[in-house]
């Protein structure tokens, strides 16, 4: 990797950090676009994004817990849950042409982003 894009990789996961902290979205919805731009396939977008989540994921713990702002029980069962989920979604992404995988995920974003739109 080259100057250029470990730059590029630190200012994103910087942006990354702070909008998933933020919006408790995780990441991902930066990261995989940005990575498939840069001509990632979609499994190895998610598979890298997954890492660099991960890494955020247990920064934004710390500064949420010292916030009083972690619900332990039902963040514990999200996680089971997710866990399981995990698997079975890595399985199926394996399937999934990068093409088709990019279609798929800018539904789920305009879904997402008109849902939180008209919410009351």
């Amino acid at each position: 990797m080259d100057t250029k894009m470990t730059l590029l990789m630190l200012a994103s996961g910087v942006a990354v950090g702070l909008g998933a902290a933020f919006t408790g979205l995780g990441g991902g919805f930066l990261m995989i676009p940005l990575l498939l731009f840069l001509g990632f396939s979609a499994q190895k977008a998610v598979g890298t994004s997954f890492l660099g989540i991960l890494i955020i994921s247990v920064s934004a713990l710390i500064a949420h817990n010292k916030l009083a702002n972690v619900d332990y029980r039902y963040g514990l069962l999200l996680g089971i849950g997710g866990a399981i989920g995990a698997q079975v979604g890595a399985r199926l992404i394996q399937q999934v042409p990068t093409e088709s995988f990019k279609k798929i995920f800018a539904g789920i974003l305009v879904g997402l982003a008109v849902y939180l739109f008209v919410k009351k």
